[in-house]
């Protein structure tokens, strides 16, 4: 377990991909391990984030670890779910705001890590890539989370040629939120997850889950989905102490419930 580090900063739980030496490249242990940060972190109320980095200055992620006895790309077919599937899911179901902090290079896999997060800050020497086709496969996987990120033209293009973007062209496609020199990676990590920690937990975590589940509806659906889950909102005691803030003009002291 020690290629995945895990610690809670605060209200805040790192996972960190420790494999500098493979360019933090990923395996069943890697994403397994990953899965169990994101469980623990649900499981402790005093978590308000989650931020999932690299180890080093190289890479954020390489993708699927290609070394020889890795046994990438050798599936159980007789299993329901490959494991990084499974791990998508999972981010897509975390109802915690998820911040990826790109230390470096995003590829393939890595790629997709990326993309299932709620957020991402990333170093200007970055470089964004689905390099698969180099090596006769194709990005799969990645592309239940990247099609919804990057517009369909450039998709194509990263896709069949599997060359890669810099940061500022990453910024540009939606992939990142902020680009900054790799100096500020962590002031400027700071400062947004110091946007995030003093709203309501109560209506982050709903809000994800509405937003993740409005995704997946027609308009109609959606504005009838969005009305209940209002009505559920504002029954919380975080709903009840944001507005007696307001009305008392103090800073609310979120409950979380």
């Amino acid at each position: 377990m020690n290629e995945v580090l895990t610690e809670k900063r605060g209200m805040v739980q790192w996972i960190t991909i420790n494999r500098e030496e493979r360019r933090n490249a990923m395996n069943d242990v890697v994403t397994d391990a990953i899965a169990a940060g994101f469980v623990a972190a649900s499981a402790d109320p005093g978590v308000r984030a989650v931020v999932l980095t690299g180890a080093g200055d190289k890479a954020f992620c390489a993708g699927a670890d290609l070394s020889a006895g890795s046994g990438s790309f050798k599936y159980d077919y007789s299993k329901v779910g490959l494991s990084f599937v499974k791990l998508m899911k999972q981010a897509r179901d975390l109802t915690l705001p998820l911040i990826a902090r790109v230390n470096g290079h995003a590829m393939a896999g890595g790629l997709g890590l990326l993309g299932m997060c709620d957020m991402a800050i990333g170093v200007d020497t970055a470089r964004f890539g689905m390099p698969e086709v180099k090596v006769g496969v194709f990005p799969m996987q990645i592309m239940a989370v990247l099609q919804r990120l990057i517009p369909s033209r450039k998709l194509y293009e990263m896709a069949l040629t599997g060359e890669p973007v810099t940061a500022a062209e990453a910024l540009e496609l939606g992939l990142l939120n902020y680009v900054v020199p790799a100096a500020e990676l962590d002031t400027k990590l700071d400062w947004l997850l110091s946007r995030l920690l003093d709203k309501s937990p109560t209506a982050i975590r709903r809000g994800k889950y509405a937003m993740r589940v409005s995704e997946q509806l027609t308009f109609d659906q959606s504005a009838v989905f969005m009305e209940a889950q209002i009505g559920t909102l504002a029954l919380t005691e975080d709903a009840a102490e944001g507005r007696a803030a307001f009305i008392e003009k103090r800073t609310p002291v979120w409950p979380g419930r």
